[in-house]
């Protein structure tokens, strides 16, 4: 799910138990590294993924404190419990994911 803004973010993360964000821009290497990992993440897990372009986003951005891209927030019950920053593994985000959603 692409989201654009607070609104929807806010509308995702309401509607889902467990919502892994990703903070990305399109100019960042290791954000287009992750991103089929990201992709592969949201049709093999129960956890929605939302899409969030911090150059389109960057007030959204300032609000949850994203500093560096890509940086992953996972919410769980609406809330940010989790951050990465930086590429991880899918193993690592899985795991991560897995971790909420049990």
């Amino acid at each position: 799910v692409h989201v654009h803004g607070a609104d929807e973010l806010g509308d995702v993360t309401a509607s889902n138990k467990v919502v892994l964000a990703d903070f990305y821009a399109d100019w960042c290497g290791p954000c287009k590294m992750i991103a089929p990992i990201v992709e592969e993440l949201a049709a093999e897990t129960e956890a929605a993924v939302a899409k969030v372009d911090v150059d389109a986003n960057q007030q959204l951005a300032a609000q949850y404190g994203v500093q560096g891209v890509p940086t992953l927030l996972l919410f769980v019950d609406g809330e940010p419990e989790e951050r990465i920053v930086g590429a991880q593994s899918k193993d690592a985000l899985a795991d991560l994911i897995t971790q909420h959603t049990q």
